[in-house]
């Protein structure tokens, strides 16, 4: 049995893919990412959950996707609580395709 955590570069693959699927004016859990990776089992996803959130952080802070609390954006590096990801205002994801 292996015990290989997803590296930043997973993470951000399956965040970018999470928040796109989901659409503008949709949100996304930062525990579907880490289950993404992790599987079902919070063994599994739990350990990833900072891992996931410093992701986020920087990813926000490359304007790539937005972190909101309470419907609201949120200061990247200020603040605490639960949390959702979604793309950016105005944006319909990385690498944008438009054909809708």
């Amino acid at each position: 049995m292996t015990d290989t955590k997803p590296d930043d570069a997973a993470i951000e693959t399956a965040m970018l893919g999470l928040v796109t699927e989901r659409g503008a004016d949709k949100t996304v859990c930062p525990s579907e990412v880490a289950r993404a990776l992790g599987g079902p089992h919070p063994d599994g996803w739990g350990p990833l959950m900072q891992p996931v959130r410093r992701v986020a952080v920087r990813l926000a802070h490359a304007g790539r996707i937005a972190i909101l609390r309470k419907g609201k954006p949120v200061d990247p590096d200020d603040f605490r609580g639960i949390y959702r990801l979604a793309l950016p205002a105005g944006s319909s994801g990385p690498g944008s395709q438009s054909g809708v």
